[in-house]
Order: C-alpha cells, then structure tokens, then sequence
C-alpha cells in the first residue's frame, strides 16, 4: 500500500493517464457532507461483499475522514488480492486543508 497526502494525490490525479478509482468508505451522512469530486461511496461495512464488484487489478484510492479507516480497507484488500493499493493520508480532512479549502469540513 502507497500512501499519498491530499498534495501528492491532488498532483497524481492531474497527471494520470488512467485516473484510478477514489473510492469512499465513509458513512452516507459523511460523503453527502463534502467528497472528493469523482469519489464512489462504499461504506467500509459494505466493503466485504462490494469488493466482489471492484476490479483487482485497478489502482484504487481509498478514501475517509482522517486515513484511519481507509487504510484499514485498503490493507483488507491487499488481503484478498489488490495489490494497487493507495491511502489519502489524513483523508477528506486534510484534502479541505491542503487541497480544497472551499469544501465544507465536519
């Protein structure tokens, strides 16, 4: 697993040839509040099952509040066979700091 500020994220997504996935495993009331523009939400409780549907062999950004619970996603993951595994080091809130300061924070 990569880890990735909200800087270094922000500058990969403006140069990737293929954007990888941003995916969200926030709670619903928290993605409805501020996400990163392009971000898929699964909820990290949904992400056993959902995770059938996600392409393993894709990058993928996970994405949460703080980098807490998406790296413990993304470390799941890599358990069951992705190995393009990315963390948004200190998550959505940071990303409002660093990145976007007109995106609404909680």
């Amino acid at each position: 697993m990569r880890n990735l500020t909200p800087a270094e994220l922000n500058s990969y997504l403006e140069q990737a040839e293929e954007p990888p996935l941003l995916l969200d495993v926030r709670e619903p009331w928290e993605f409805e509040t501020c996400a990163i523009e392009g971000s898929m939400l699964v909820p990290m409780r949904r992400i056993p099952t959902a995770s059938e549907a996600l392409d393993p062999n894709r990058e993928i950004v996970v994405v949460c509040h703080h980098g807490i619970r998406s790296r413990q996603v993304a470390s799941y993951l890599e358990s069951v066979g992705f190995d393009r595994m990315i963390n948004l080091s200190g998550g959505v809130a940071a990303w409002a700091r660093d990145v976007d300061p007109e995106m609404p924070t909680y």
